[in-house]
């Protein structure tokens, strides 16, 4: 159920908001190319999901009446494709004036149409205007790094994977930075998120650390990319002998997107930051 191939990706155009349903709008990106920059083939280095949160949820019930739901959505990271974040902001908009018999009814259709375009299993759990007091903010778990005195001048313009650094001794530790601006590689617009590092093994030198996150500020990928080169560069620069790296990235559209990977199987909780 993809959309036409000579529509192209959604992003950097101008879009018309169709208000009845229309899985065609649905646009998927496969994740194999950015990988393969990456040295990633074969086998996945690494567990994990794409936890999207989706606050502007519409449609009509049998009798006409509008329904408003919040959609906690979860993409495996070994899916084919990923979904292009527009492309879905579209796709929810079009259910803003079709009947569904039941709120159930809408997930499983929402379910069934992002699994056929991610060629995997998606979960969907919808949070409905009584829930909505669970959605609360909360604070990244860790220490965070981005108070420290960098002792040399601070490269904005170069991505520099060879900041990373450890230390004599182990730890175990979660850290984490607000500090994480990436570019859309379509649009050129700033993406920004707070990104959590949880490691066991050679203690990294945590100014190194800030350096290297700050020097992405001029890289251009996707959310589930950035993330990805972020554990890759980790995982060979510090050899931990455990890794995760999670990053909330802040809302847009509607949408907020939360990348995490890991050695090993890893349950990233679905945290909303202040930003989101």
């Amino acid at each position: 159920m993809n959309r036409p191939a000579d529509q192209g990706i959604p992003l950097g155009r101008q879009a018309r908001y169709k208000d009845t349903y229309d899985p065609f709008l649905l646009f998927a990106i496969p994740r194999a190319e950015a990988r393969k920059a990456l040295g990633i083939q074969g086998a996945l280095p690494f567990s994990g999901v794409d936890i999207w949160n989706a606050y502007e949820l519409s449609w009509l019930d049998a009798f006409g009446k509008p329904c408003v739901a919040a959609a906690r959505i979860t993409f495996p990271c070994d899916s084919g494709n990923m979904i292009e974040s527009k492309s879905l902001k579209l796709y929810l908009n079009s259910f803003n004036f079709t009947r569904f018999k039941s709120v159930e009814k809408v997930r499983a259709v929402i379910t069934t149409d992002l699994s056929q375009n991610a060629l995997a299993d998606v979960t969907v759990d919808l949070v409905m205007p009584g829930s909505f007091a669970m959605m609360t903010i909360c604070d990244p778990p860790g220490t965070c790094i981005d108070d420290l005195d960098l002792e040399n001048e601070v490269n904005t313009c170069e991505y520099r994977p060879d900041y990373l650094k450890t230390l004599p001794g182990t730890a175990e530790e979660t850290l984490f930075s607000n500090l994480l601006r990436t570019r859309c590689p379509v649009t050129g617009q700033p993406d920004w998120a707070t990104v959590m590092i949880r490691y066991k093994g050679p203690a990294m030198d945590h100014a190194g650390l800030l350096q290297y996150l700050i020097s992405l500020r001029r890289h251009s990928g996707f959310h589930e990319n950035c993330v990805e080169i972020m554990f890759m560069d980790i995982l060979h620069r510090c050899r931990p002998d455990h890794l995760s790296v999670y990053a909330g990235f802040t809302r847009r559209g509607g949408l907020d997107i939360n990348p995490g990977r890991a050695t090993g199987e890893q349950n990233f909780p679905n945290i909303r930051l202040a930003r989101q």
